[in-house]
């Protein structure tokens, strides 16, 4: 059995680049749409992306 790993990416708004997030989370927001949420492996910060 292989584990699929994926990776998402977004921007960091501390760093000013854009970094791989650490422990992605699939979220729905309020108005019904998907988006990925987390933390940036470098300084703590709290990442977001709309989309799948």
């Amino acid at each position: 059995m292989v584990k699929e790993v994926i990776v998402v990416q977004a921007y960091c708004v501390k760093c000013k680049a854009k970094k791989d997030i650490k422990n992605p989370q699939p979220i729905t927001m309020k108005n019904g749409k998907a988006a990925t949420t987390g933390t940036c492996p470098t300084c703590g910060t709290k990442m977001f992306r709309i989309g799948k």
